[in-house]
């Protein structure tokens, strides 16, 4: 049992920083950007006229090309 969970230690330590990061789609200032920062964290970096757009996403590339298949103008509103 403690080689087991010392495996599991040792797996978790290894793995990348980037394999737990979740990227999302917003809608900031009346235009979509594509950021790593929780929703709380983007509210106030960018101020009450943003909001999420979509889930969360696992990889930066799935983050995009749901932008670009979803946003194609680029533009969006939070209602």
């Amino acid at each position: 049992m403690r080689s087991l969970l010392a495996l599991a230690a040792a797996l978790l330590a290894f793995t990348p920083a980037t394999a737990f990061a979740s990227y999302y789609v917003y809608c900031a200032n009346a235009r979509i950007e594509v950021d790593g920062r929780e929703p709380a964290q983007m509210r106030s970096a960018r101020g009450s006229g943003t909001c999420q757009m979509g889930p969360a996403f696992s990889s930066l590339s799935a983050a995009q090309d749901f932008a670009r298949r979803n946003f194609q103008s680029g533009t969006c509103s939070c209602r």
